[in-house]
């Protein structure tokens, strides 16, 4: 009955999730369905303030430094005009005959750079709808285009990523954003690749076909009200120089690439021991080289970008409050994935997903795909599932003689595939931005987000098998 009970409730909250409802809400409650429903009733109360409760707050915890210095990080990058000025550089440097190639790389450079994706679909969203105007390519095409870009390589294989998909495994495996460098480049070139063949070779047949961008409504009122005041149309007032521009991004990658392997390898950690006896610094060192790489980076951007800001009171507090939501969905998410971990059912589901196969990486990938799938969150899903099993596939892996860090890079790609089911909310963000549909667009995002990032996951857990992490 317990087994029946995690199901039931994992796919109402599939459902509900799809339907709109807040998994703020969602989690807690569903939560509660799979206890009730599986006998404990009486242990309600104590499951949720002993479980829910410190699941959620042990992560919040973690990676709330992350969730806020990232969103921030963003929200600066585009109030100050440097995210308007790389994308517009991109456009005059490709132009409108390379329309496709021009947004995904926008998309890509900005969120290889720390820049959230939801930031960078507002930003990019009305020159990338001009571009396509202007060569005559079906707008349903866009959002594909932007989540190649956003989605995919930049947040999950190429080493170094700020995201926070990239950041979770280091609390779990001791590891660091750069983790099998080597194998994350072949899938993100893999992903790149693939993703412009298939958006072209959907040019080609529209084409074909005689169609071209279309009739729509391309009004924006919509989307500067979803932004607000501080939107990021480009005005000259506040244009930034090109160089200036990239300087932040290149901090990002730069001080944190410094911090990993050049400074903290170096350092003693003794002195530590006394007031933290029960910490091991290694372990965190990947987690404070981020945080330091992302404060760095915000400070020069408030420097070059003195004059520029229309409110930075209010970009600050926009972007300190828009990292709350994001933190706190998913620290609900990993409070529900603890309660039901701690439910006897859930026995006989970590036995059948660690069994699936008796290569670690295998079994790993398919618990991120699922957790991923079911709660329509790369990051929540990752969450629950290290949460629930990491200590189980660190075992593994070192029983097999596996890399943690091929470990983190395989993680951090499985939760990037099954994420962007319809009930994703970045995909519902994304479409609402772009003024599209699901009928439009959803088949081709999922080209994007689903089918070539699985091809790509394939060949690197083939070759980290083959040849291990490098």
């Amino acid at each position: 009955m317990s087994t029946f009970a995690i199901v039931l409730s994992v796919l109402l909250l599939m459902f509900f999730a799809y339907r709109g409802y807040t998994v703020l809400l969602l989690a807690p409650i569903m939560a509660a369905l799979a206890v009730i429903l599986s006998g404990d009733t009486a242990q309600m109360l104590p499951i949720y303030t002993e479980t829910f409760m410190r699941a959620l707050g042990n992560y919040m915890l973690a990676f709330f430094p992350i969730f806020l210095l990232g969103a921030l990080f963003g929200q600066l990058m585009a109030d100050s005009g440097a995210a308007t000025a790389i994308a517009k550089w991109i456009e005059r440097s490709l132009g409108s005959r390379h329309a496709i190639l021009t947004v995904v790389l926008a998309c890509g450079i900005l969120t290889y750079g720390g820049v959230s994706l939801f930031v960078v679909a507002f930003a990019i969203y009305p020159i990338a709808k001009s571009l396509f105007r202007d060569a005559d390519i079906p707008k349903r095409l866009v959002a594909p285009a932007i989540a190649l870009g956003s989605f995919t390589f930049t947040m999950t294989a190429l080493p170094g990523t700020p995201s926070i998909q990239n950041a979770i495994p280091i609390k779990y495996f001791g590891t660091n954003t750069f983790s099998a460098p080597g194998l994350g480049l072949i899938g993100g070139a893999i992903m790149f690749t693939l993703g412009i063949l298939w958006l072209h070779s959907r040019e080609k047949a529209a084409r074909a076909a005689g169609e071209g961008y279309g009739e729509h409504d391309d009004n924006d009122a919509g989307l500067r009200a979803m932004v607000g005041e501080a939107d990021m149309s480009g005005d000259p007032s506040r244009t930034m120089p090109l160089m200036l521009a990239l300087l932040p991004l290149v901090l990002v990658i730069g001080i944190n690439a410094l911090f990993t392997y050049g400074i903290f390898p170096g350092m003693d950690w003794a002195f530590l021991k006394q007031r933290f006896p029960t910490m091991d610094a290694t372990r965190q060192t990947g987690m404070w080289a981020l945080i330091i790489a992302l404060v760095v980076s915000i400070i020069v951007l408030l420097l070059v970008s003195i004059g520029r800001w229309a409110n930075l009171q209010q970009s600050i507090n926009k972007g300190a409050l828009g990292s709350m939501l994001p933190i706190f969905n998913t620290a609900s998410e990993v409070g529900y994935g603890a309660v039901i971990a701690s439910l006897a059912g859930f026995a006989i589901i970590r036995d059948a997903v660690l069994n699936v196969s008796s290569n670690p990486l295998i079994s790993e990938a398919v618990a991120m795909n699922v957790l991923a799938g079911i709660t329509g969150s790369s990051s929540g899903g990752l969450s629950i599932a290290l949460q629930t099993l990491g200590a189980d596939y660190l075992r593994m892996a070192n029983e097999a003689g596996i890399s943690p860090d091929l470990l983190h890079r395989v993680a951090v790609m499985s939760a990037g595939v099954f994420d962007s089911l319809p009930h994703c909310g970045a995909i519902i963000t994304l479409l609402s931005i772009c003024k599209l549909t699901h009928k439009q667009s959803y088949l081709n995002i999922a080209a994007m987000t689903i089918v070539i990032p699985l091809i790509a996951l394939s060949v690197v857990i083939a070759l980290g098998t083959m040849f291990g992490s490098f």
